[in-house]
Order: structure tokens, then C-alpha cells, then sequence
């Protein structure tokens, strides 16, 4: 049965409908907002698998080129895998909904959004989050919604619900958040150095924002909603959980007070070999069941010693933030670099300067663009200890990377000012808690490093949440351990100023403003203790950039010379390039960047472009070459490829009957500009240059 339901949003219609297309999906929702369309199906498979203990929920949101009348490029001229905007919005969709699904729920779950209709004001990405959960709310799959998401922006110190393109332009603040009736669940964004009661401000404006259409899923669901699969029963052996906690509790000490994480876990792990020994007699069977009781005793004595003693697992109190070490200069031939390292975390971050020609040209389903400022992260498995097969980047290491270079972004100099293209790569090299949050922090001291005039540094700190009943405890620094057990996960990068970037994901049913305003406050003063450890080793640009780095001087030329420079197949520039080994890029505008870390080679490079686009300046004397003799005069070369007419009559003092009689072709001659008509014709005279002669260049 076809169903609609309809609501204002924001000036613009919002709508899902549910009924009419795929309809053997589990469930499925058209979502509509402008002219943006996304269809959101939610299936599950219909047996469980009893092998796995984790949630097999698998999340897709798929781009279609059609949906902006485009034919894809490439040879074969379709949609091939997910690019980052898809793998980054596919966890966007992912994080909110995961902890929204029964406990011991093994059936798989596979949410595919796709985009049929995009327009330019109304991005996809949230709007396949409400279509997500309006999906899973009709379907037969249990989840406790619903959910919704929208983004909130600020124009002219204004909050604005879902701004469009133009007004996204215009925002110093682009958050996507995503909430429940009662609480905030996700956010995701980043800002201009925007203070942190104003990113607060924004977050509750947004939970306002997106009860509307939290409401129209209940009533969505209400009309057509399939009656829910039973939800799987947990069984728990209580005796097997009390003789657990008798034997574990004494043994869990020693991992408790172990403050180094290897240490820690391998205590922990002797602690649970010895409480499956002594209870194999009297639970031969139940291996897994007393590994989970242990993990879920080891849960709760972590998160009472935090709220009852605010004592962590290595031993600091809520607030401390683990000691801080800050290297650069660490590898010779690299522009920039920096070893950050705080705590067991610890991230190798390079900076790399390009020329324009390093640009990476993206091919995004509204139109292409150019980004000149690129990090990517790196998670190998050593940083934890395993090992497994290098594959490509994961969803994780691009949703990383992107949070980080979107904390660095607003401090970066502009393209007048620094005219280089900037690629970061940071290297995981150890982790236990944030290694997005120290990639910012040693991103910042690369460039620094590398030379780069920053706005200011930047830094970034991961904030956890305990919640027991009605004690609650805001931690800074978290390890990773505390983010495992803890009820949120809330990272927050910027200056000393303001917020730049802000990640947040939350387990437990609700967290008020004032928890909120806390942790803010309390991320703020660990983001400048640990500001003020990274400016003891750097806290500006260095004078000097590597001597490895290019060196880019910028030129303009008359955009109708861009062809000479170029020349015929590209034939004058290649010529240039190879004979002074410089890096030389020319824009439509008429900008030419010469590049190269040799002085000499530039200064060649960069003299030779100058003479093949000077152009004649009327008064000025120049040594040309007779090129042609024609019976009223020579045309006489002064610059590489511009001639001028020396008329018979402006050759000498005297009349002179025959060209051939003064000049002969090749010869060199000095002459005088007169005039440069519209059409770019020169003309020349000798005898005033001779009777210039002694203010001749």
C-alpha cells in the first residue's frame, strides 16, 4: 500500500514514501527533499549466524551519475566502487543506527541508500540518514527508532536548518548532526574557529530541528509498519556469572592497576585463563559464555572504579591529559615532519608541497573541482600489535583522514599567499586512544615545519563519557579501552580560538546540555595545555623551507600569449621543461607557476617565459635581427617571436633608395618603438634609436 507523508522543512518540502518502488525489500522509503530523491531499503537476511559474535550490519550509500544527468568517466563508463564522499557518507548513515539494534541480534542487515535525483541545495547525505531510518522503522527488523538528521549551518551569526548551497558558502559553522526524540546520537562537522558555546548552541538547535521529521516516521510506521521479527533472547546464566565474578574479581586486579596497555591485556588474559581453568570442571561447555561474562565483569569494575574513585586504567584522574612529546625535523629529505606522541599513541605526520599540477581533480556527482589540500591516514596493524594483510584503506582510515583534514583546513594560507598544493600523510606508528586526534595535532607541526604560514596551530583532543545511573563522569584523553566501555566518543580539534572539527558518537539514551557544555569546556582546556606542549617544540613557520622543497615563483602574462608559452601541441612549454628541469603550469587566467627547487633553473625558466611573452613597450630601444627585406622596409625581430616594421623612411637620416643598400637579413640593428596599433602591429625606426643612442638599453 502506497503511502506519503509530507512536511514543511526548512522552506522546502520533505517527504517519504513507502509502497510503489522495491517492495520486496524489507523495507523501503523514496525520501524527497527539493529536488534531491534517495531510495533507502533495509533487509535482513531470515537465519542468523551463530558464529559470529557482532552486529553483521552492513551499510551502503551509492552515488548514480544519472542522478545529475552525467555519464560517468572512465572507459567502461559506469559506477565502479564507492569513492570517499560514498564511503564517508555510508558511516554517517552506519554510526547512528549500529547501537539501535537488539543485543544478540546475528541476522545480516544490509541498508542500501542510493541517490536517483540530486539537486544542488539539498545534500544526500542526511537525507539518506532519514530515509535509513524510516526504512528499518516499517520493516520486520527490530530497531529502536526512529532517528533523524539534518544539517545545521551560520550565516551572519544566524543558525540556519539545512542551508542551501549559497548559504553553505557563506557559514563559518557545517555540522551534520543526528538525534533521537530525546537525545543527540551523532555529529559530525567542522567550523571556522567558531567558540564552543556556539558549536552547543547549534547542537540543540539541530535536535530541535529534526523532530518534525521524527514524528512523520512514527506516523509512517504507525500506517504501514510490518509487525516486528521477535527479538532474540539473551539467555544468561546467572550461576555461571556469579561463579565467574567470584573467581575473576581478585584475579582482575593486577590488569586494574596496570597502567601500560600490552601489559594490561596480557594480564588480563592470564586473569581469564586461570578463571576458565578453575571452572572447566564445573562448565565444561560453556567457554564463550565465561570469556563474555569475564569481559562484561571487566566492563563494569573499569567503569565503577572511574565514577565511584574517578581512577583510570593507567592511573590518571578525569581531567589529566598523558604526557606529550612533540619531534620535528625527523626525516631529512621530507619538506615537513613531525612525530607527535601522547601517551601509547603515537603518529609519523609528513608534509608534502606540490605545484598545481598535484592537485587532485575530483570528479563529484554535482561537478568536478580541485582540491589543493589533501591528508591521508594510515592504520597498519603493527600500531596495535597484530598482523594482518595490507589491503587499500578502510572505511575507518578515510573517515579518520577526513576528520583531520577537515580540523586543519581552516587554518591553512590561502593560494596568493602560499601557492603551494599541501598532501599530509600520517602514519600510525602506535595506538591506544585518538590516533585521528594526534594526526591533527602532528599535521599541524609538519606544516609548521614545512614552513607553511598557518593562522594558527591546531590541536585535538577525545573526549569519553561514563554514565552510572546518575553519576557521571566527563573524561579527557581517553584510551582506547575507555572508548570500548564508555557511553560516548566526542573528538574535538581547533585552536586556541575555537573549534575547527567535532565528531561525536553516543551509546546511552540521552546526554543534557549541561553534560554537554562540560565536556566542551573540558575539551577546550586539554586542547590548550596540549597547544601549549606543541609550541614548545614549533609555534610558527620555519623561515626556511627544506631544501628539498620547490620553490614556486608566480608570474602574469596577457592571456593571449598563453598560447606562445604553450606553443603548437604543447611543443614551447615541453621544450622549457625539459631544458631547465622546472615544473611550469599555466592557468586559463593567465598565472604561470614555475617551480623548482634549483634557483638557477628557475631563474632561467622564469627569464625565457618573460621573453617569449614581453611585449613591445612604445619608446623603448631593442637590439632586434633583421628577419625580412621587402621593398619598403625590414621586419625586424626584437623579442622571440614579435617582429615589428622598420619602414624605409625610418632607417637612416638620409633617403635611401634600396633597403639592401643599409641592411641585410640577419643582421643586428638597434631600433626605437614608435607605436603599437590595436591590432598589435609595431612599428620601428632606427634613426631615432641612433639618435637615442646614448640612452639606448
Amino acid at each position: 500500500m502506497k503511502k506519503v507523508v509530507e512536511i514543511d522543512l526548512a522552506g522546502r518540502s520533505f517527504s517519504i514514501e513507502t509502497g510503489r518502488l522495491a517492495k520486496q525489500a524489507g523495507g523501503a522509503a523514496l525520501v524527497t527533499y527539493g529536488d534531491t530523491v534517495v531510495l533507502v531499503t533495509a533487509t535482513a537476511s531470515k537465519s542468523a549466524r551463530d558464529s559470529v559474535d557482532f552486529l553483521p550490519l552492513t551499510v551502503d550509500y551509492q552515488e548514480k551519475a544519472f542522478a545529475a544527468g552525467k555519464i560517468p568517466g572512465g572507459f567502461f563508463k559506469r559506477e565502479g566502487r564507492l569513492g570517499e564522499r560514498e564511503t564517508l557518507t555510508s558511516r554517517l548513515i552506519d554510526r547512528p543506527i549500529r547501537p539501535l539494534f537488539p543485543e544478540g541480534w546475528r541476522s545480516e542487515i544490509q541498508v542500501i541508500a542510493t541517490v536517483l535525483s540530486a539537486d544542488k541545495d539539498n545534500d544526500a547525505d542526511f537525507v539518506s540518514l532519514c530515509g535509513a531510518s524510516a526504512a528499518l522503522g516499517i520493516s520486520d527488523i527490530p530497531f529502536d527508532g526512529p532517528i533523524a538528521g539534518v544539517r545545521v549551518g551560520r550565516v551572519d551569526g544566524e543558525l540556519v536548518l539545512n542551508p542551501t548551497a549559497e548559504q553553505a558558502e557563506a557559514s563559518d559553522v557545517n555540522l551534520l548532526v543526528a538525534g533521537s526524540t530525546d537525545a543527540l546520537v551523532m555529529v559530525e562537522g567542522g567550523a571556522n574557529v567558531v567558540a564552543d558555546d556556539i558549536m552547543l548552541e547549534a547542537l540543540f538547535f539541530a535536535h530541535d530541528g529534526m523532530q518534525p521529521i521524527i514524528e512523520m516516521q512514527k506516523e509512517l510506521q504507525k500506517a504501514v509498519g510490518k509487525e516486528k521479527r521477535e527479538t532474540p533472547v539473551v539467555e544468561v546464566n546467572e550461576a555461571l556469572v556469579k561463579r565467574v565474578r567470584e573467581v575473576a574479581t581478585p584475579l582482575m586486579q593486577a590488569g586494574l592497576d596496570e597502567p601500560e596497555k600490552l601489559a594490561r591485556y596480557e594480564k588480563f588474559d592470564d586473569a581469564k585463563a586461570q578463571v576458565k581453568e578453575a571452572l572447566a570442571e564445573e562448565f565444561p561447555d560453556e567457554g564463550k559464555e565465561i570469556s563474555e561474562a569475564f569481559g562484561n565483569l571487566k566492563s563494569e569494575l573499569v567503569r565503577g572504579r572511574i565514577v565511584k574513585d574517578n581512577l583510570r586504567l593507567d592511573g590518571r584522574d578525569l581531567k589529566t591529559v598523558r604526557p606529550i612529546t612533540c619531534e620535528t625535523k625527523v626525516l631529512p629529505r621530507v619538506h615537513g615532519s613531525a612525530v607527535f606522541t601522547r601517551g601509547e599513541t603515537q603518529a609519523l605526520v609528513t608534509t608534502t608541497l606540490g605545484t598545481s599540477s598535484d592537485e587532485q581533480r575530483v570528479d563529484a556527482l554535482l561537478g568536478q573541482y580541485k582540491k589543493r589540500f589533501m591528508l591521508h591516514y594510515n592504520f597498519p596493524p603493527y600500531s596495535v600489535g597484530e598482523t594482518k594483510f595490507l589491503r587499500g584503506p578502510s572505511r575507518r582510515d578515510v573517515g579518520h583522514g577526513a576528520l583531520a583534514e577537515r580540523a586543519l583546513t581552516p587554518v591553512l594560507p590561502s593560494g596568493d599567499d602560499f601557492p603551494y598544493v599541501i598532501r599530509i600523510v600520517s602514519e600510525v606508528l602506535e595506538s591506544n586512544g585518538s590516533s585521528s586526534m594526534a594526526t591533527v595535532c602532528g599535521g599541524s607541526l609538519s606544516m609548521l615545519d614545512a614552513g607553511a604560514p598557518l593562522s594558527a596551530p591546531v590541536a585535538g583532543i577525545a573526549m569519553g563519557l561514563i554514565k552510572e545511573g546518575d553519576d557521571i563522569a566527563v573524561l579527557s584523553d581517553i584510551l582506547g579501552d575507555e572508548d570500548h566501555l564508555g557511553d560516548m566518543d566526542f573528538k574535538v580539534a581547533g585552536t586556541a580560538e575555537g573549534v575547527t572539527a567535532l565528531q561525536m558518537d553516543i551509546k546511552i539514551a540521552g546526554v543534557s546540555r549541561e553534560v554537554m557544555k562540560a565536556a566542551l569546556e573540558q575539551a577546550r582546556e586539554g586542547r590548550l595545555h596540549i597547544l601549549g606542549e606543541m609550541a614548545k617544540e614549533i609555534d610558527k613557520p620555519r623561515d626556511e623551507m627544506s631544501e628539498y622543497a620547490p620553490r614556486i615563483t608566480t608570474l602574469k602574462i596577457n592571456t593571449d600569449k598563453i598560447r606562445d608559452v604553450i606553443g603548437p601541441g604543447g611543443k614551447v612549454i615541453r621544450g622549457l621543461v625539459e631544458e631547465t628541469g622546472c615544473s611550469i603550469d599555466v592557468s586559463d587566467d593567465g598565472t604561470v607557476q614555475v617551480a623548482s627547487s634549483d634557483g638557477a633553473s628557475m631563474k632561467l625558466a622564469v627569464e625565457k617565459i618573460q621573453a617569449i611573452t614581453a611585449e613591445a613597450e612604445v619608446g623603448r630601444i631593442y637590439a632586434g635581427k633583421v628577419r625580412k627585406i621587402v621593398d619598403f622596409g625590414a621586419f625586424v625581430e626584437i623579442m622571440p617571436g614579435t617582429d615589428g616594421l622598420l619602414h624605409i623612411s625610418q632607417i637612416a637620416e638620409e633617403r635611401i633608395r634600396d633597403v639592401r643598400d643599409v641592411l641585410k637579413e640577419g643582421e643586428e640593428v638597434r631600433v626605437k618603438v614608435l607605436e603599437v596599433d590595436r591590432s598589435g602591429k609595431i612599428r620601428l625606426s632606427r634613426k631615432e634609436a641612433m639618435a637615442d643612442e646614448g640612452h639606448a638599453e
